[in-house]
């Protein structure tokens, strides 16, 4: 199983708009964190963006004039760095830790190599295998990140024939990962509430091969089949 990370494992978006709500208490600004990630998404995927989370601190920089938030540096240096600390969603170590008694989980992030050791420890250090931004010099859902691991997955004997592909993001996986004949699993973290928050909206919804709206729910029915 290859899983996307950030936004399907670890609450990024929880974590951007905590950070956000603590620099406007200090400031003594009222912000709306729905807000904040449309101006996040709108100011991320940019054609001048850098490595995820450092681009960061650009991104902090161009949305704090519309927050009201004070547009100094240091507040987007604390914006990337708040990265070290997000948590995953409450099922996600639970799930991993499940489906890795039997499936070989691989990490597929385009979040930097630093960010990502983060991200594994707080998810208990599930994945036997993992891919960064670092790793592939690019980001999904350019289909070479795909390649880099389908070659990996050779290595050790399989094919892309043999991986389900776990992710929440549309635009960065489901839609890729069905153009290049994967076997693909859609995660609805936002299943309760309008619109795409922090991820870019997809040119078109593709429809997954399996649908859940937690890892919860994955490992459960994963657990049932082997039954």
């Amino acid at each position: 199983m290859t899983f996307d990370v950030v936004g399907t494992l670890i609450d990024f978006e929880s974590g951007l708009k905590d950070c956000l709500a603590g620099i406007a208490a200090e400031a003594g600004v009222d912000i709306d964190g729905e807000e904040a990630l449309t101006l996040y998404r709108a100011a991320r995927y940019s054609e001048d963006a850098d490595l995820f989370p450092d681009d960061l601190v650009r991104v902090y920089l161009q949305i704090a004039p519309k927050l009201g938030l004070p547009a100094d540096r240091s507040y987007g240096e604390r914006l990337r760095d708040s990265a070290r600390n997000w948590k995953g969603f409450a099922d996600s170590a639970d799930a991993l830790a499940r489906l890795a008694k039997d499936y070989r989980l691989i990490a597929m992030t385009n979040a930097r190599r630093w960010a990502f050791e983060c991200f594994a420890r707080e998810l208990g250090n599930p994945f036997y295998a993992a891919f960064t931004a670092d790793d592939t010099g690019t980001e999904k859902p350019d289909p070479a990140f795909f390649e880099k691991v389908f070659d990996f997955v050779a290595s050790e004997g399989h094919s892309k024939d043999d991986i389900l592909h776990v992710a929440q993001s549309q635009y960065h996986d489901i839609g890729i990962s069905r153009e290049l004949g994967m076997t693909n699993c859609w995660i609805e973290r936002r299943h309760a509430q309008k619109g795409y928050g922090g991820t870019i909206e997809p040119a078109e919804f593709t429809k997954p091969d399996y649908h859940f709206t937690s890892m919860a729910a994955l490992a459960d029915a994963v657990a049932e089949e082997r039954k």
